[in-house]
């Protein structure tokens, strides 16, 4: 094995320093915090090395980041009455999707902004053309990070909107299920798994109908169109939490449900933000993090 000088040991210390800050400044914002009647929204994001990971969240609150009434006008002047209504109605939703890269290195937090701008371009796309996000989008990721990513690196996703009143429409590819915490039971409620669909990760397998190109897919293996599904907060209070797993999987699972559950019971009068932080809080109280961590809380208000 060939011998390290220090002259290149500290070379390579360098270039990993360097590499560090490149993926720094790659990593995109998550974009402003939802506002919605009825509705608060607030996140955390702890990432396991320094200030990069693989977990990503993204904010769309459709009404500030897309200038709907102008889109909606050139649809109707463009004779589609049916885009223009859709364009309009997102003003009472907004869309929030949680990324779980696989793996921990730097090279994952590359993949995480490669998300974060495919999906935002493919989102112009999509209300340009339909009026709102569907899940074709999802199915051109799929395939895209399918054929350009090498075959251990993939990701874990969800994507919801929620809408004005409490209703929540989401795909999840391979991801954590949403919870629900009911306030007037001060626990979590059952969400039976029969209710919602779940699809591979996206770039695990090739989309149905696509070629399958690798060598490394089993034939006939492949994703399926992705389906929504629907969960409600019926409630004042009611939350609804989305996370990665290493949210979920934190101090061995002696942190969620158990330790979340008694804080968002406790802290039900807080602000959201001032929940997420708790939450760190005792997250952190409970041992320190073998992965990254995300969570998104949206609380009902009335």
């Amino acid at each position: 094995m060939p011998k390290v000088t220090a002259d290149r040991f500290q070379d390579l210390a360098d270039e990993l320093e360097n590499f560090e800050e490149i993926a720094r400044f790659l990593r995109p914002s998550s974009g402003e915090l939802p506002t919605l009647r009825g509705l608060e929204v607030a996140g955390l994001w702890l990432p396991l090395k320094a200030s990069i990971g693989g977990d990503h969240i993204i904010y769309l609150d459709f009404k500030k980041r897309f200038d709907l009434e102008r889109r909606a006008r050139r649809a109707e002047e463009a004779g589609r009455p049916d885009v223009a209504k859709k364009l309009r109605e997102l003003a009472h939703r907004a869309g929030i999707l949680v990324a779980d890269v696989s793996g921990h290195r730097i090279t994952d937090a590359l993949i995480a902004a490669m998300l974060h701008q495919a999906f935002l371009l493919g989102v112009y796309y999509e209300l340009d053309i339909n009026g709102e996000v569907t899940t074709r989008l999802f199915e051109h990721l799929n395939t895209r990070f399918y054929r350009t990513t090498a075959t251990n690196k993939f990701f874990t996703m969800i994507y919801g909107e929620i809408i004005e009143g409490g209703r929540f429409r989401f795909i999840s590819a391979g991801h954590e299920p949403p919870a629900v915490f009911s306030r007037e039971y001060g626990r979590f409620v059952s969400i039976h798994s029969d209710h919602i669909v779940t699809l591979p990760p996206v770039g695990l397998l090739p989309q149905a109908g696509e070629p399958a190109e690798r060598t490394d897919v089993p034939l006939q293996a492949a994703t399926e169109p992705y389906s929504v599904n629907e969960i409600s907060l019926l409630g004042a209070g009611d939350v609804l939490l989305l996370y990665s797993d290493g949210f979920s999987e934190h101090a061995g699972g002696r942190f969620f449900p158990g330790e979340v559950e008694r804080v968002l019971a406790e802290s039900a009068d807080r602000p959201v933000e001032a929940i997420c932080e708790i939450l760190r809080e005792r997250l952190l109280a409970a041992g320190p993090p073998e992965d990254d961590v995300t969570a998104v809380v949206i609380r009902k208000t009335g």
